[in-house]
C-alpha cells in the first residue's frame, strides 16, 4: 500500500493512516494492519530495527498517527502522550448546528474523566465542519462526545443510527489532521500538519 511517510527521523516515523486500515492487529484481522504492513517492508528492505505504535486511530479515522524505532524510543514518546504534552487536533463533520461556535464536553468515559474541546469552522445547515482537541485520549472519545451531545460525525454506524439522519456517508468523518510535541530524543518541537483525504473532500464538494 502507499502510506504516506510525513515525517521521519532516527528514532520516529509518523505517517498519514488511510481510513479503512486498522492501526494493529486484532482478533479477527491480523494480517491486514498499518503496523504490520510498515514492518513488512521494513523486513523486505532488511531493515535493523522494527516499528511500534506510539498511539492508535480507530480503523475508520483517516490522519497521523506515531511509530517508534525500537522500544526505547516507543516508551520515551509514550511517557510524552501519558503526560498529556501531544497536542492532538482533529477535523470533523457532525450532523446539524453546534448550538455554540467554541465549547467544550466533559463527559466521563470507562469510569474516567473525558475532556473535549471544539470550535466550529463553517456551518451548513444540516451538518458543520469542527476543530476537535481532545484533552484526554479515551477509546472513541470524540465519536462518543459528539453523540452525547446530539451532534453524532457524519457517517457513524457505530453509536448512531445512520437512518435517524438524511446524510450519509462509507465511514465515519472524522481526521487526525495535525500533531504537535516535543521530540523527546532532540527537544526540537515538532509541528505536523495533513490535508483532509480525497472522501472527506469529495463530501464538503457534494454537500457544502
Amino acid at each position: 500500500m502507499n502510506i504516506p511517510v510525513v515525517y521521519q527521523d532516527d528514532w520516529l516515523l509518523i505517517v498519514d493512516k488511510p481510513q479503512g486500515l486498522l492501526s494493529v492487529p486484532d482478533d479477527f484481522q491480523i494480517n491486514r494492519n498499518l503496523a504490520g504492513i510498515l514492518n513488512d517492508d521494513l523486513k523486505a528492505k532488511q531493515a535493523v530495527y522494527k516499528l511500534y505504535p506510539c498511539h492508535r486511530l480507530d480503523r475508520e479515522t483517516s490522519g497521523l498517527i506515531i511509530f517508534a524505532k525500537g522500544k526505547l524510543a516507543q516508551e520515551k514518546m509514550m511517557r510524552i502522550f501519558k503526560e498529556k504534552s501531544v497536542h492532538k487536533q482533529y477535523t470533523a463533520f457532525v450532523h446539524g448546528v453546534l448550538p455554540k461556535p467554541v465549547g467544550q464536553i466533559n463527559y466521563a468515559l470507562e469510569g474516567k474523566s473525558a475532556l473535549t474541546k471544539y470550535k466550529v469552522v463553517r456551518a451548513y445547515g444540516n451538518f458543520s465542519v469542527v476543530e476537535v482537541t481532545p484533552l484526554t485520549g479515551r477509546t472513541n472519545q470524540i465519536r462518543i462526545h459528539f453523540k452525547r451531545i446530539g451532534h453524532p460525525l457524519v457517517g457513524e454506524s457505530k453509536f448512531a443510527f445512520r437512518k435517524d439522519f438524511a446524510l450519509r456517508f462509507k465511514r465515519v468523518c472524522l481526521h487526525a489532521g495535525s500533531l504537535m510535541f516535543i521530540h523527546p530524543f532532540t527537544g526540537k518541537q515538532i509541528s505536523l500538519r495533513t490535508d483532509l483525504p480525497v472522501d472527506m473532500q469529495g463530501f464538503l464538494l457534494k454537500y457544502a
